[in-house]
């Protein structure tokens, strides 16, 4: 199974290294300015930046709280984005 959710804010690319360099002590990331990846333990999540929005992507391992690991990644994404969270998701 595959989520997306096109974030909408023209800081993406600030939010997506962000939570990248936040995350790269405790799990591997790769990373830059446009596209990030963190091979977080529920599975991994992708991101990419875009002007208008930032597009996530998780893959729930099999097993996976997925409703959880939708919340912990939107409430990190907000801690980032305190100025205009809390960001709208729409997982499809």
């Amino acid at each position: 199974m595959t989520l997306t959710a096109n974030v909408p804010t023209k800081n993406g690319s600030r939010y997506l290294q962000q939570l990248c360099k936040h995350w790269s002590h405790k799990f591997e990331t790769d990373f830059d300015a446009d596209r990030g990846m963190i091979a977080f333990p529920m599975g991994p999540i992708r991101m990419a930046a875009g002007e208008e929005a930032l597009v996530v992507t998780i893959e729930p391992t099999e097993g996976a709280d997925v409703d959880r690991f939708k919340q912990v990644v939107a409430e990190h994404l907000d801690r980032f984005a305190f100025r205009e969270a809390p960001l709208s998701f729409d997982w499809h």
